[in-house]
């Protein structure tokens, strides 16, 4: 719910009764006794997709140049009668079929403005989101990483952004676009500080082509575009509809956040492969996102309020969306490159397991090691554990899998020999109990013994 309070100047308070009337809504109108140059003052509840037929009448009989409307949320209305006519009033079935149920420009303007500034909260956020996200990377942890997503203040300044270019504000796209920038150098500065911190002290070492959470971030597919695209719808429609703007931030982080820590992390340890993979799919996912955000918003209908300006808003979309298109396919495609290396890496993965099957040995596990490059993955290793079966069989499995698969990789055999023993432990017998002789144990058998066959 929202609550319109309406400042009438002087010889406007007719116009402003007619338009209310017109409308049949509900208001309350009072006399203005201060002295000033306004005739009186009109308060309206109303529901939020019918703000912007309400205030674009207004406007249109001089109210904003004279004297001034404010729009406020409205928790709840005890009252049966305004009830009966939100249920029952013509004007309110229509309203939400023009505008779907959204909020008003003016609304949405006063939103994306409050969430476009560079403010210290939004850069401590930023820093601290991303050093979680670091440490999680590191760590290999995935609820980490998602935990850090949830602060994370990024969702403001691209659904901003759309919005200035909406509805002809150049001052808010403007501070949208820097904020996006910054919030991204920021990120990357600040996960390049702290893995240079860890780098120096606990993890000199590492490699970050071996830590799944990195590799992931470094080899995406083409998925990964539709995780930012739909990050960028979902934003939009949080902030011109009731959702929970916070909640669906998430999503936008998620495209954002682990991959500009990924940059960070390959600064820090000195890795190019992983640098400019995630650098790449940074840069994807916010062009993705705002693309998404500002055909979102441009199918839900918002437009200047003054037909002129319009005309210039049309214009301005037409461009940018053009620019951030042809910017996202240049750029998708080292995604469909690595999409394509995924499949053949799971076809590998494919063809190797049908190979050990084929041995007389029962296959325990086949595990395949990657050599990573920018954008790629290479099988390099394969190691099979079986159960039994004859000796040498690595340099045969080596020769099927040349064969089939055309890649020449070293094969490792693994052979289990398949004993199993235990050892329990006994209760103790009534003689040990009463001298205090220490109650026996079970010998245990042969321990597991593992071979391993020529490797090829």
């Amino acid at each position: 719910m929202r609550l319109l309070q309406i400042a009438v100047p002087v010889g406007k308070r007719d116009g402003v009764e007619r338009v209310l009337s017109d409308k049949e809504v509900d208001y309350f109108l009072t006399d203005e006794t201060s002295g000033r140059d306004y005739a009186a003052l009109v308060f309206v509840p109303a529901g939020p997709e019918d703000v912007e037929a309400l205030v674009d009448e207004l406007r249109a009989i001089g109210i904003e140049r004279e004297g001034y409307v404010t729009v406020g949320r409205l928790e709840t209305v005890l009252s049966d009668r305004f009830e009966r006519q939100q249920h029952d009033g013509p004007t309110a079935e229509s309203t939400v079929e023009e505008t779907e149920g959204r909020i008003a420009r003016e609304e949405l303007r006063a939103r994306a403005a409050a969430v476009a500034p560079i403010t210290p909260n939004y850069v401590v956020f930023t820093v601290v989101s991303t050093i979680i996200a670091t440490a999680g990377l590191l760590m290999n942890s995935a609820a980490v990483v998602v935990g850090s997503m949830v602060i994370a203040p990024l969702i403001g300044p691209p659904i901003a952004a759309s919005v200035g270019s909406i509805l002809d504000d150049d001052a808010l796209f403007r501070t949208s676009v820097k904020a996006q920038f910054l919030g991204l150098l920021v990120a990357v500065a600040s996960a390049a500080a702290f893995a240079g911190l860890i780098r120096a002290t606990v993890m000199p070492h590492a490699d970050l082509l071996l830590v799944e959470q990195v590799a992931e971030r470094i080899n995406p597919g083409a998925l990964a575009l539709v995780v930012a695209l739909g990050a960028g719808v979902a934003g939009a429609m949080s902030l011109t509809s009731t959702t929970s703007v916070a909640l669906v931030g998430v999503a936008i982080a998620v495209a954002l956040i682990p991959p500009a820590a990924t940059v960070g992390l390959g600064i820090a340890y000195g890795d190019p492969t992983a640098a400019v993979s995630a650098g790449v799919l940074v840069l994807i996912n916010v062009l993705s996102i705002n693309v998404a955000s500002l055909g979102t918003l441009w199918v839900q209908g918002y437009r200047p309020e003054h037909w002129f300006a319009e005309r210039a808003a049309r214009r301005a979309v037409v461009r940018r969306a053009a620019l951030l298109l042809a910017a996202v396919l240049v750029l998708s495609s080292a995604l469909v490159v690595t999409t394509i290396n995924v499949a053949e890496n799971a076809e590998f993965e494919r063809t190797v397991s049908e190979v050990a099957s084929e041995t007389d040995a029962r296959v325990l596990s086949t595990d395949v090691s990657y050599r990573t490059e920018l954008f790629l993955r290479h099988p390099t290793a394969v190691t099979i554990r079986t159960v039994g079966g004859p000796t040498g069989t690595a340099a045969a499995l080596r020769e099927r899998v040349r064969t089939r698969t055309r890649q020449d990789v070293t094969v490792v055999v693994i052979r289990e020999s398949g004993e199993v023993s235990t050892a329990r432990p006994t209760r103790p017998s009534s003689s040990a109990e009463r001298g205090g002789v220490s109650p026996a144990l079970a010998t245990p058998g042969p321990d597991n013994r593992a071979r391993v066959s020529a490797v090829a």
